[in-house]
């Protein structure tokens, strides 16, 4: 199976099988979303999603938030992995957003990093979700799967090469919801140790189950 075949199938897979396909976290703006994908950073969805129901009725604003100080906002996500520096990244983020970006959400990956706690895999979740940006955010899911089905090269060895080349392979219109095809997968059939490889659709285009498990 040629690389364009195998993208076809697992695209054609996906799209039958997982035609809806979202975060699992919960926000209701912009705002809410980053704070959750800061928080998200090595922590389960659901962990955080206990969480952030206390931070934004205490925090509703990024403005509200930005006066928080990190004695206030610390008790909030104290569950939370690394909670010393996500309290700081959150603060530090509503400051420069009410600062530099006149209290919006900036909605480009290149201001988004400027932001504290934000790096290109945060930035890519929130434009992606927020704004359909065929943006491809690469956690630890997606560069496992994407590996494993052959979808990149064994040689990606970045978080950054494995986005390039899914970006590139990928029809723009579908990369927002190709990053959660993956991601769901990952979470729940793809894991890393012991993967289903009984319940996947996808076997008959992968590379891990042909090379390793046939």
């Amino acid at each position: 199976m040629t690389k364009k075949e195998r993208y076809n199938f697992v695209i054609d897979w996906f799209e039958k099988n997982m035609p809806i396909a979202e975060t699992e976290l919960e926000y209701e703006d912009p705002y809410e979303l980053i704070v959750a994908v800061i928080l998200s950073a090595q922590c389960t969805d659901k962990r955080v999603n206990l969480t952030t129901p206390a931070i934004f009725q205490k925090y509703p604003t990024v403005q509200s938030l930005s006066k928080a100080t990190v004695d206030e906002l610390f008790p909030f996500i104290k569950s939370i992995s690394y909670p010393n520096n996500k309290t700081k990244h959150l603060i530090g983020m509503a400051n420069m957003v009410v600062e530099k970006f006149d209290g919006k959400i900036p909605m480009t990956v290149d201001e988004l990093i400027q932001l504290p706690g934000v790096g290109r895999k945060t930035a890519n979740v929130v434009t992606s979700v927020v704004d359909r940006q065929p943006n491809m955010a690469v956690d630890t899911h997606v560069f496992r799967i994407s590996k494993r089905l052959g979808l990149v090269s064994q040689s990606a060895a970045t978080a950054y090469a494995v986005e390039m080349e899914l970006i590139k392979n990928i029809p723009e219109a579908l990369i927002h919801k190709a990053h959660h095809w993956l991601i769901l997968h990952g979470r729940y059939v793809c894991v890393a140790r012991n993967p289903k490889c009984e319940q996947c659709g996808l076997r008959p285009a992968c590379r891990y189950f042909q090379q390793v498990l046939s």
